[in-house]
């Protein structure tokens, strides 16, 4: 399982990361101050590092120091939004960087860019009795490949990695299709109807009023 820890000293954006994160079949580690992250570090390994930079003890640039020998990929999470902290942030070795506040599915949109980066994303994902082969991009139910089209596919890869996350229809056509939403389409609606009926989800793949769709279904 991909481990993640996440270096943040305000408890309630901490609690909210990691059960997002849960979720979404990561397993989270939280610290709460810079000394603490590079206590951990000497002794655990991780994937991946969520990291604050305004934190007690020791910042987050400066614990950056300690973590680069340590080749584990680091997206940063501040308050601050100069473009002198993000380029600071980029040089120090930072994958990634995003300011607060931030939509979880950004977040999340963002880990698993930086896992793929280092090739660390899970091979397999299981959600509501099916297992996605990531790499074969093959959906089985009980050892039963189950046929699915492209576009299918992407969408059910983004349900199944942000499960309990109510999804906008333009982000899900944004996501799926990599291009903008065009006002009053219906492209979504009838994808998800169709994933629905494939899948026999028509209990976990929910609509949700007047904002698109959310998967019910836990890792």
């Amino acid at each position: 399982m991909i481990r993640i820890l996440i270096v943040e000293d305000e408890r309630p954006i901490s609690n909210l990361i990691r059960l997002s994160l849960k979720k979404a079949g990561y397993d989270c580690s939280c610290v709460f101050d810079g000394a603490e992250a590079a206590d951990i570090l000497e002794t655990q390994r991780f994937d991946l590092i969520l990291l604050d930079v305004m934190l007690p003890e020791i910042d987050g640039f400066s614990l950056m120091e300690y973590i680069r020998p340590l080749e584990i990929p680091v997206i940063f999470l501040t308050a601050k939004n100069a473009v002198a902290d993000r380029v600071k942030g980029l040089e120090l070795g930072a994958e990634d960087y995003l300011v607060k506040p931030f939509e979880i599915i950004e977040l999340l949109a963002r880990v698993n860019v930086v896992l793929r980066r280092y090739n660390k994303t899970a091979a397999e994902l299981r959600v509501g009795g099916l297992v996605i082969d990531t790499q074969a991009m093959q959906v089985r139910r009980d050892g039963e490949i189950i046929p699915l089209t492209p576009k299918e596919y992407e969408l059910l890869l983004l349900f199944a990695r942000n499960p309990g996350v109510a999804l906008y229809r333009e982000t899900i056509y944004e996501r799926v299709w990599n291009e903008e939403f065009p006002y009053g389409s219906k492209t979504v609606d009838l994808h998800v109807q169709r994933l629905r009926k494939k899948l026999g989800w028509e209990a976990l793949l929910r609509a949700v009023p007047k904002v698109g769709y959310r998967l019910e279904a836990r890792p």
